[in-house]
């Protein structure tokens, strides 16, 4: 049997635990899977790390290398992002190479293309771990659910607003107070907008809602939402009607398309979502056969990512080693419209911050009657600030979206807005 050679460009927090996983159960490998690995170039800017992790004598600056090296076959990319990384990616593709990525941003983007790019070079392309980190729900909507009409996928599956949630609910802390503390901790980046404004729960649903529908989704298609306005107040709120809020990306089957969307949710707790807290990540998936199910683990960090990256590499090899043709993956043959976010349809919780005088509540409910937007319930506190404000807090029957956001705009254009209105979908 001859070793597989595999190049790795990144060297990370993820890409130092592939190596470590590489080191430890090279043999474990051999022995159990039937396939021997060898990884035998790294590609990064960093050469202290590497010579840390004992990979200084085969390490280069110029992931080109691994890409053009005619030995390797197999590619590992753990550089992240859209720009150099997908780079490799495609360039790697195009020399006949297998590849294994975690790379969400470029797969939500870029999934068709390289797809046809793979499929035309006769080449793997494995991606487990773009999506959920350890969690293998790739791997399980291509494979252990494919005899099912996938008919929701739902799930928390960004770690860094998860945790920044739970502990807003768990000691009444603001937002600012808590992204401070994941940042200290290493949750969240210096710069945390692509967690906590939804961009990266947007790119793994798209890829979610590409494999479970058949129809090609890209990140730009999803309608996005973050957690910035979220308040001490709202949590409250929601576990007093029995909820709890979660950062949820969100992708159904309906009559009329794909309902796909990231907002923050009130969540029943009688979910199985509801106690996925802290750093944990969770993909709740509904099949017309099997039912619910519901996948379960750490999202990220450096042994869940790892663990799914090497996943993929065992699996891609021992195709390679006992020259077994690679799965035909056939995508986009549904192709089902994408509902617009103005014509879903559920409850809302609305938090109006207006001025505490005689009339506002009568002019308020005046323009949800106009709108036909019919209230299930109303709520109203003194504003925390001390400005002598009043929170008004609503919550509706199931109504359409965009004749909620109506109500919404009439009731700016009428001047009664204190501040900004938040709004929450309710599952």
């Amino acid at each position: 049997m001859r070793t597989i050679k595999v190049g790795m460009i990144g060297l990370g927090t993820v890409g130092g635990g592939v190596v470590r996983i590489l080191n430890e159960h090279r043999k474990n490998f051999l022995r159990d899977q039937g396939v021997d690995i060898e990884l035998v170039k790294v590609a990064s800017l960093d050469v202290e790390e590497a010579q840390k992790l004992g990979v200084g004598d085969i390490f280069t600056t110029d992931g080109f290398d691994i890409v053009n090296d005619p030995e390797i076959d197999i590619v590992i990319e753990v550089v992240g992002g859209t720009g150099i990384a997908r780079k490799f990616v495609f360039a790697a593709l195009e020399a006949g190479k297998r590849v294994v990525t975690a790379n969400k941003a470029v797969m939500a983007q870029d999934f068709y293309e390289l797809l046809e790019l793979s499929g035309s070079k006769g080449v793997e392309l494995a991606f487990e771990t773009s999506v959920g980190g350890g969690i293998p729900i790739i791997g399980a909507l291509r494979n252990s659910l494919i005899g099912n009409r996938i008919e929701s996928v739902l799930g928390i599956v960004n770690g860094t607003t998860n945790y920044m949630l739970t502990q807003m609910a768990e000691h009444g802390s603001d937002y600012d107070t808590v992204l401070k503390e994941a940042q200290k901790l290493g949750y969240a980046e210096a710069d945390p907008t692509a967690d906590v404004e939804g961009h990266d729960a947007a790119a793994k649903i798209a890829i979610l809602t590409t494999l479970a529908f058949n129809t090609e989704v890209v990140l730009d298609q999803v309608p996005t939402e973050g957690i910035t306005q979220i308040t001490p107040l709202d949590i409250a709120n929601a576990k007093d009607m029995g909820y709890v809020i979660k950062l949820l990306a969100i992708s159904h089957r309906t009559p009329e398309g794909i309902d796909m969307r990231v907002h923050p949710t009130l969540l029943p707790c009688s979910h199985a979502l509801a106690s996925v807290n802290g750093v944990f990540n969770a993909i709740f998936v509904v099949g017309d056969s099997v039912g619910e199910t519901m996948f379960y683990g750490e999202g990220a960090g450096a042994g869940a990512a790892a663990s799914a990256i090497v996943g993929d590499l065992i699996e891609v090899s021992q195709r390679i080693a006992y020259d077994i043709t690679r799965p035909y993956i056939r995508f986009g043959t549904e192709q089902l419209p994408l509902k617009p976010m103005d014509d879903v349809v559920m409850s809302y919780y609305l938090r109006l911050p207006v001025p505490d005088r005689v009339g506002v509540v009568a002019q308020t409910a005046t323009a949800f009657a106009d709108k036909g937007v019919s209230i299930e319930r109303m709520m109203q506190y003194p504003a925390a600030d001390g400005s002598g404000n009043a929170e008004l807090i609503f919550v509706t029957h199931p109504t359409r979206e965009g004749d909620l956001k109506a109500v919404v705009a009439e009731i700016e254009k009428l001047g009664m807005l204190a501040d900004e209105a938040v709004l929450i979908r309710m599952l």
